[in-house]
């Protein structure tokens, strides 16, 4: 099972913040704001707020909790685990980034959407990611990908961060 260590994330994060430096930063309209899906996204979302913030950039920080939106709930046959979104600010014509761990049929991406146009109308959305394996069901695409993974649609892939799981690796 291949795996990406955590030093290899730490400089896809890097080449992450000096991608919205050069090309999100600058072109946002009103202000900019890095919103994070929760549970790995929002962690890494908070990472990247930290590396523009170091770089002069300042951005707003969000999270959200898509679990509600999703349209395979009642497929789980589980009782959801639901978190609190945080976020803190009016999206109303600001540039948001959604920021998710794993971009793979893209219906997290449509709830995460959802969840947002509910708190106001942000000029601009962008979908990053740290890992992109493909597999649309929905025409949905990131605009960013750290990784881009060659992946069977049954295998999965687990990333851990340090902030949560006490080790950092992407694996699949």
């Amino acid at each position: 099972m291949p795996t990406i260590k955590q030093a290899e994330i730490e400089q896809a994060l890097d080449a992450w913040a000096a991608h919205l430096l050069n090309t999100t930063a600058p072109q946002a309209v009103g202000k900019l704001a890095i919103v994070g899906l929760i549970s790995h996204g929002d962690v890494l979302a908070r990472r990247l707020v930290q590396k523009l913030k170091d770089n002069g950039c300042e951005a707003e920080y969000g999270a959200i909790d898509i679990t509600l939106y999703r349209d395979d709930l009642n497929l789980r046959g589980i009782r959801p685990a639901l978190k609190s979104s945080y976020l803190p600010f009016s999206p109303d014509d600001m540039t948001l980034v959604l920021v998710d761990d794993v971009c793979n049929t893209g219906r997290t991406a449509r709830a995460a959407m959802e969840v947002i146009f509910e708190y106001g109308r942000p000029a601009k959305v962008e979908l990053h990611c740290l890992a992109d394996r493909g597999g649309r069901q929905l025409p949905i695409h990131p605009d960013y990908a750290a990784f881009k993974l060659e992946s069977p649609e049954a295998e999965r892939i687990q990333l851990r961060l340090m902030e949560i799981d006490g080790t950092e690796d992407l694996t699949y």
